[in-house]
């Protein structure tokens, strides 16, 4: 982390938002970007000649361009962080739901994430992050579409570590794999065991960026249950009824 110029997509609350403020006070310039100008603008306000700001909907063709201006503002890009996406429990299996979730983890993070590589494959180094979920460990009965998109975006940057390497391109990949985090998006009174805090998560996450580690499941409790996850086979598996 010798260059400190960040870009991070998804940054108007929850884990983006406490990784920016904490890139910030470690002297990174960022640039922010999200749906919500107004919350966005909060951010900028806290440090104003550190961040620049965006509003980027991921799931519009003319994203790729938004970004584009982003890095430009910020003077370049040492540090792609993909931060936005959405998740439901949707035992009802709404269509609706569904699509939506893939449209965003899918369609929208490919693009977000593309965009990141062909600039750094231009440049010649830089370093892709992303916020993926231990739910892409196994498919969860209770949101199929959620973890069914993690686990895409797993085998998404694997695809693109070779793929670097195939074109000998010194980029750098971290797969960030948080569990329960109290954001906006588990803000639906349900109970959430080994819940998270932003902030907490976020520090693990540096760390892990810092470390330049490839993949980093956030915390050592989690750590220990996706180890477990992974020995359980699948005929036990969809017996287990994995619910909150």
């Amino acid at each position: 982390m010798n260059h400190k110029r960040a870009i991070i997509v998804g940054a108007t609350s929850g884990i983006g938002k406490e990784v920016a403020r904490q890139l910030v006070a470690e002297g990174w310039h960022i640039g922010i970007a999200g749906r919500r100008e107004a919350l966005l603008k909060e951010l900028q306000a806290e440090a104003p000649s550190q961040i620049s700001i965006q509003c980027i909907d991921v799931q519009e063709d003319e994203a790729e361009a938004r970004l584009y201006q982003l890095i430009e503002q910020v003077g370049g890009m040492d540090l792609f962080l993909q931060s936005s996406g959405i998740g439901r429990q949707n035992r009802d299996l709404n269509a609706d739901i569904e699509i939506r979730t893939l449209e965003t983890n899918g369609t929208g993070f490919v693009r977000m994430v593309g965009a990141a590589f062909r600039y750094f494959r231009k440049q010649g180094y830089g370093h892709i992050a992303v916020i993926s979920s231990i739910a892409g460990t196994k498919g969860l009965g209770s949101a199929p579409a959620y973890s069914a998109s993690k686990r895409f975006q797993n085998i998404y940057i694997d695809a693109l570590e070779q793929l670097a390497y195939m074109q000998k391109i010194p980029v750098r990949f971290t797969d960030i794999r948080p569990g329960f985090v109290k954001t906006d998006i588990l803000n639906d009174n349900k109970h959430y065991p080994m819940l998270m805090d932003a902030q907490t998560t976020a520090r693990h996450i540096v760390c892990a960026l810092k470390r330049k580690k490839r993949v980093a499941i956030i915390d050592w409790r989690y750590r220990l249950l996706v180890w477990g996850w992974r020995l359980i086979p699948r005929w036990i598996w969809k017996r287990l009824p994995v619910r909150n």
